[in-house]
């Protein structure tokens, strides 16, 4: 029987699924928050959750178990100096998923993995002068318009060329789908 050896496989043999999650884990350790799949940020999260509890206990062995598992020097070295003294004060549940909806190419659900204890960015107070100059921008146009030059003697014909391109504007862009077939709107 097989209790006790719940491991999500995600379609990959062992070597192969041992360093897509080891990878996962340096580029979370190096950029604070990624991106990816549901089902690839909960196979992340528990190998994510055993660094940072090497990382509080610091030890040398410690160290050499975070690397044997990561493979990446600068990814252990942030980890032990800089992510796990954050997470000192708590005693798991160092990550949190976040989800995101649905991938438009293949309808995979998406969801950001990021670290609970994440870094605050400090913003500086504007001055004043420059709190006022924020306010007062111009507001930008929403259409560009061309000119056209037309020759003197053909106004009519200028006319006739600027009327299809205001309806144009007027309508809305009706969209195609990827696999050739017709939108609704154009039956």
């Amino acid at each position: 029987m097989r209790h006790q050896k719940k491991r999500i496989k995600l379609g990959r043999k062992a070597e192969h699924r041992k360093a897509l999650l080891a990878n996962q884990v340096c580029s979370l350790i190096e950029h604070q928050r990624i991106k990816t799949t549901l089902a690839k940020a909960k196979a992340v999260r528990p190998l994510a959750e055993k660094m940072v509890t090497l990382g509080k206990n610091g030890s040398l062995h410690a160290r050499r178990m975070a690397f044997s598992a990561l493979r990446q020097k600068d990814a252990v070295k942030k980890l032990f100096d800089d992510i796990a003294p954050r997470s000192t004060k708590r005693n798991g549940g160092y990550t949190r998923i976040v989800r995101l909806g649905q991938r438009k190419s293949d309808s995979a659900s998406m969801a950001f993995l990021e670290w609970v204890e994440a870094a605050q960015t400090v913003e500086e107070p504007l001055a004043e002068d420059q709190k006022t100059k924020g306010t007062e921008a111009e507001p930008k146009p929403k259409e560009k318009e061309v000119k056209a030059e037309a020759p003197k003697d053909a106004p009519e014909k200028a006319a006739k060329e600027a009327e299809p391109t205001a309806k144009a504007a007027e309508e809305p862009k009706k969209k195609r789908r990827w696999f050739g077939r017709k939108s609704e709107g154009e039956k």
